[in-house]
């Protein structure tokens, strides 16, 4: 992978857990304690460092995705990015279970590693079926959600731009040997093209540079489920029911509302899952909505942990 301007954009300490044989790599930045500061000689009460924040990304992304928030949030919290394995600069086996229910395991292997506990979880894309599935499984660990674009439950449609990357032949040519799909959501997924910086696009597309290093780009293309006999299927639907033990931590919603991918249909259902969530539709945002607002997003994120009750949507 070559050093290119990207890498200004992503001023972050890279780490690296193992899972069996595999580095899972992640950031962890900001402060993981209560700390001080001295003003006039004597400790202030406003210093105190707030839950740590669990980032969790979807398809094609990877942790670069989530560098604005993590660089406007580390200042007073924990931030924590993972790259799924496949994904990021995380390992790339070619011959993995590249599915959901391993993605999940691998973030709850991740959590309890870390021992991670008090967890704001900020999710997007696949990210959404990932960290939600991980939270059904740990759920005294976490205490609030952030959702972005997403969803946890069965596809209620399956888009023909994506469908038509699952053909055998054209889909190994075009994910793999092209990358069609990752460069593909540079124009689908961002509305406000004139944002889209040579930097940011290449900071994007960069692990994913070659056939091999694509692999999980296309797993997940596949792993979209069509049929409740499908064991991802069955996985979403069960997701779905575990998520209303949840019935009583916040919830925020921030929903691009150009998504052509996760439209309007799946916040509406999320919404009935979390019915007393606060909702944030962006009218001029796609599917990549933190490339195309994230000056907007930041301060709904940061009034949002500043509440310890809901509020319910009007």
């Amino acid at each position: 992978m070559q050093t290119q301007a990207w890498r200004e954009l992503y001023p972050f300490t890279s780490r690296y857990q193992t899972i069996g044989s595999l580095k899972y790599h992640y950031l962890d930045e900001g402060p993981d304690g209560l700390s001080s500061v001295q003003e006039n000689g004597a400790d202030t009460a406003t210093d105190k460092i707030k839950e740590t924040l669990l980032f969790v990304h979807g398809n094609p992304t990877w942790s670069f995705y989530w560098r604005n928030l993590m660089t406007h949030f580390r200042q007073k919290h924990r931030t924590v990015a993972v790259d799924h394995l496949g994904c990021g600069l995380s390992d790339k086996p070619q011959d993995y279970n590249y599915n959901l229910k391993t993605h999940i395991e691998n973030l709850v292997e991740f959590i309890k590693e870390l021992d991670l506990k008090d967890i704001t979880l900020l999710v997007h894309d696949w990210g959404g079926a990932i960290g939600l599935g991980a939270a059904t499984q740990l759920p005294d660990r976490f205490r609030r959600f952030v959702i972005f674009n997403t969803a946890a439950f069965p596809p209620p449609y399956f888009p023909w731009r994506i469908r038509a990357c699952r053909f055998p032949i054209l889909g190994n040519w075009a994910l793999r040997g092209l990358n069609l799909f990752s460069r593909a959501a540079l124009k689908m997924a961002i509305c406000k093209q004139e944002r889209l910086t040579p930097a940011i696009a290449s900071g994007l597309l960069a692990p994913y540079d070659s056939w091999e290093n694509r692999v999980a780009v296309q797993r997940f293309v596949q792993d979209i489920p069509t049929s409740p006999n499908q064991p991802t299927w069955q996985l979403l639907e069960k997701i779905e029911r575990e998520l209303s033990q949840f019935e009583q931590i916040p919830v925020c919603m921030v929903w691009g509302m150009k998504d052509w991918c996760f439209r309007a249909e799946c916040l509406g259902r999320l919404s009935g899952i979390f019915p007393r969530s606060v909702v944030h539709p962006l009218p001029d945002a796609g599917h990549y909505l933190l490339e195309d607002a994230h000056e907007e997003i930041i301060p709904i994120v940061e009034q949002f942990l500043t509440r310890d009750s809901f509020i319910a949507t009007q």
